[in-house]
């Protein structure tokens, strides 16, 4: 099976339950093509669902069990670790961040789909990061 060419940072995913539906269809047309995330990813996601969002654990589960369906999932390594402390000296990341870059990097993804970064940053010149909702009157970039 070939790796998807997209990864997803988490808040992109959060748009899926936004009530502002151009960011939730776009979220779910990207969504829908299938990508990779990381197991940070899906963590990141269920800490602000819980935590924030006050979210039942059973929706939790259900919506990451979709997410889960639609994507490839990255276990989290030692390489990846190390990759994303390499990453954020580098490029002056958090170091969350710079780790769902480096998952994307050692994906192989060539573009990570993601509203923290600068739009169109090409990072270690093989992954460009795409702030999808930027011509949706996003001031994020």
């Amino acid at each position: 099976m070939s790796i998807p060419a997209c990864f997803f940072d988490t808040n992109i995913l959060f748009y899926l339950l936004s009530v502002d539906e151009p960011k939730a269809d776009r979220a779910e047309e990207l969504l829908a093509d299938g990508g990779v995330i990381s197991v940070q990813v899906l963590n990141e996601f269920a800490s602000v669902a819980a935590r924030k969002l006050n979210m039942p654990w059973a929706d939790i589960r259900q919506i990451l069990a979709g997410i889960r369906a639609a994507c490839q999932v990255e276990a989290l390594t030692e390489a990846m670790h190390e990759c994303g402390l390499d990453l954020a000296q580098r490029y002056g990341f958090s170091f969350y961040d710079a780790t769902i870059a480096a998952a994307a990097l050692l994906s192989g993804c060539s573009t990570l789909y993601t509203e923290d970064f600068h739009h169109g940053l090409i990072i270690e010149g093989k992954v460009t990061i795409v702030n999808p909702f930027r011509d949706l009157g996003q001031t994020n970039v």
